[in-house]
């Protein structure tokens, strides 16, 4: 049986071409929850290093006053990694193949971080 978070999950990823997964985590990196048609041990490890990336953009941000990052995206070689903060302590991340389509992602996963913070209640 699937969860709500999933579902949201499953819906950005199956809205976004070449998507490859997408994690909700809790700030640690912990998994809350994901969505990933195949093995899900790499994406927990990769979630978990992101999670760290995260605070450490956060924290310097806060540092220097400017404010929480809204969105963060990494590209690399063959994936790129969007990453949105949905509420404090948790951010929701998605994986993308190339060419990624940018706007699509951007999108979907902009509407699994408010769906996610509406069903965190």
């Amino acid at each position: 049986m699937t969860t709500p978070f999933a579902n949201i999950l499953r819906v950005a990823v199956e809205q976004t071409p070449g998507a490859i997964a997408g994690a909700f985590a809790a700030g640690d990196g912990e998994i809350v929850d994901l969505f990933i048609p195949s093995e899900p041990t790499d994406w927990a490890v990769l979630t978990a290093h992101y999670g760290i990336v995260l605070a450490h953009v956060q924290a310097a941000l806060l540092t220097f006053h400017y404010g929480e990052a809204k969105m963060l995206t990494f590209s690399h070689t063959n994936t790129d990694i969007l990453m949105h903060p949905v509420t404090a302590g948790y951010f929701a991340l998605m994986a993308v193949g190339h060419p990624a389509p940018w706007g699509k992602a951007i999108s979907a996963l902009n509407r699994a971080a408010t769906a996610l913070r509406v069903e965190m209640g």
